[in-house]
């Protein structure tokens, strides 16, 4: 395996220079603003997440309006108490995306909004106050408790509330497998903590720079 310094010097020499590799990479939220965002909007971005799986981001984005409006500006009080029936009429509204699993995620996943903030005062606290060295265990924990949060869904959603979070995407995954540590993407337990010890290692030899930021000059180390 590969230290830092490589991966540092690899990006530095692609991009040209510090200041322009910089300009490339997310910028995680801090733990205070992950606090500030409420737990609606969670909840909306937990729903946009699920129904981007697996279609053009594009026209799910440009259909969201109508979702932010069937869904009571998804309110998780509001969405909780939303029926069967009430699902099941919606796939009628054409403004949206009419698949009823995912349309039957979104109550489920507010009322994980709801106990979250039952038992940690915010759905923002819990994701604020989880620690980047164990960021998976975030992912399984939100698999586990979410609905439609499985495969690459949670790191998928956490990168887009700005948790700071890697990605185990097609590029990441073939720049593990480049330095012979995965040759899949992570989904038993076994592997996802050895993903996690490699980017633990790189974070801390960095200095702390940024789970995200780390994925992404992995990402940059594959040539297409």
């Amino acid at each position: 395996m590969r230290d830092y310094k490589w991966l540092n010097e690899y990006c530095l020499n692609r991009f040209g220079s510090a200041a322009e590799l910089e300009a490339h990479l997310p910028v995680p939220k801090t733990p205070a603003q992950l606090r500030k965002i409420s737990d609606d909007r969670y909840l909306s971005t937990m729903a946009l997440r699920v129904f981007r799986a697996g279609l053009k981001h594009s026209l799910v984005d440009a259909k969201w309006p109508a979702f932010e409006e069937v869904f009571f500006k998804f309110d998780p009080e509001k969405v909780v108490l939303m029926s069967a029936e009430h699902l099941e009429r919606l796939m009628q509204d054409a403004r949206i995306i009419r698949h009823l699993g995912k349309l039957k995620s979104v109550p489920r996943n507010a009322q994980f909004v709801l106990d979250v903030a039952h038992e940690q005062g915010s759905f923002g606290a819990m994701i604020a106050d989880w620690p980047v060295t164990d960021i998976v265990g975030l992912w399984t924990f939100l698999k586990k408790r979410g609905s439609q949060l499985g495969g690459l869904s949670a790191p998928r959603f956490l990168r887009m509330v700005g948790k700071d979070t890697f990605v185990p995407s097609y590029d990441v995954v073939a720049a593990l497998n480049a330095q012979n540590i995965i040759d899949k993407v992570p989904g038993s337990l076994r592997d996802l903590a050895l993903v996690q010890d490699v980017f633990n290692q790189w974070h801390e030899e960095s200095g702390g720079r940024p789970m995200s930021q780390i994925s992404m000059m992995l990402a940059y180390t594959v040539n297409h």
